[in-house]
């Protein structure tokens, strides 16, 4: 488009020094055109008259390219720059001049004609490339590209021209979202994707928070005065290892340490679930059947059982694990989690009920 207004810039000077040799053909009193006026009023309002006629038509065109197919009443996206969530599969559509910059996650580029930039490089990405966070990309002119994300969630400032089309995958911004709406969930506060950095390996003992939050019980970890047994736990964690060894929820990794900043992992994690659900006890050293132990609680399905072993357990995996714990039932009472909040005054159930509203992807069956 930008090409259009330069060439049609070359042609109006092109005009202007015909118009100047025309000009000098005259005397005078009898000028054929004045070149004053040709570079004072008749060049920059042709100018301005025609750069308005390309924006009108490039404004046209982008329209039928974001119009709805077959008169499809889904609104098209894009427009001004703009960050926000995406989930794994989720699909963006750009055209000419959009512009994306990823910032957490991954995100790969596929075009079959036309071109992608990394202008932050000043190189052209091939298609098929992962994408690097904080480059942003451009969508050269005439071209159609896809950008795809790959991780389980990822998070995408955008601008211009794209349209977006929606995965099935489980959305865990969504159960994020729904959790912090609860109560329940809070993020690290960074100043991306509403702090949830759930791109991010969880340690252990964010995961043993996120626990005590799930649990409704972080006011009583703050509040407790029973002894921190471990040598490796920083003082803002420390009434809540403290309170988690004293209620059974965890005895630490060995040798005085709790391993504060060890990774977390999905059989960790659904271990820790197990025990504050009554399910299993500190007494249990070997948690290497923690998942197929979970299975036959009915914690977990056989799909989620088999997502957790073969994909890397990050922060969004605590999220949909602390989600659907919700609906677990524990193992003294015929009642679930959720249940037990909503009657203890950890939120109401109509508060439950809108948090719940926010989810529409499906579980992992």
């Amino acid at each position: 488009m930008k090409k259009r207004k330069l060439l049609f810039c070359a042609l109006l000077i092109a005009l202007l020094f015909v118009g100047y040799a025309a000009a000098t053909g005259g005397d005078s009193g009898d000028p054929l055109i004045s070149l004053s006026y040709l570079q004072n009023v008749f060049a920059p309002s042709a100018l301005r008259t025609a750069e308005q006629r390309l924006d009108d038509s490039d404004r046209r065109i982008t329209d039928a390219v974001l119009a709805p197919a077959g008169g499809s009443s889904a609104p098209a996206q894009g427009s001004a720059w703009a960050q926000r969530r995406y989930k794994q599969g989720d699909v963006i559509t750009g055209y000419t001049g959009m512009q994306l910059l990823p910032l957490a996650g991954e995100v790969s580029v596929q075009y079959a004609a036309g071109c992608a930039v990394d202008a932050t490089d000043g190189v052209e990405l091939a298609s098929g490339k992962t994408l690097r966070c904080n480059h942003r990309c451009l969508v050269a002119e005439d071209s159609t590209v896809q950008f795809t994300v790959v991780s389980k969630t990822a998070v995408i400032a955008a601008g211009g021209a794209y349209r977006l089309t929606s995965s099935s995958a489980p959305d865990c911004n969504a159960m994020a979202s729904a959790l912090k709406a609860l109560s329940l969930f809070r993020g690290t506060g960074v100043g991306i994707g509403e702090g949830f950095e759930l791109e991010k390996v969880p340690t252990r003992a964010e995961a043993l928070v996120m626990l005590i939050r799930l649990l409704g019980e972080e006011n009583a970890a703050l509040a407790c005065t029973a002894p921190q047994p471990f040598g490796d736990v920083p003082d803002w964690a420390a009434r809540y290892v403290a309170y988690a060894f004293e209620r059974g929820y965890s005895n630490g990794v060995g040798g005085g340490q709790f391993g504060t900043t060890m990774a977390a992992s999905a059989t960790m994690y659904v271990e820790f679930i197990l025990r504050a659900l009554g399910y299993s006890s500190t007494a249990q050293t070997d948690i290497s059947d923690a998942l197929s132990r979970a299975r036959a609680a009915g914690i977990l399905t056989d799909g989620e059982q088999a997502y957790l072993q073969r994909t890397a357990f990050l922060r969004a995996d605590v999220v949909y694990l602390s989600y659907y714990a919700l609906e677990s039932p524990l193992s003294d009472a015929d009642r679930t989690l959720q249940q037990k909040l909503s009657s203890a005054g950890v939120f109401t159930a109509e508060a439950y009920r809108a948090a719940r509203a926010l989810v529409t992807s499906a579980r992992i069956a």
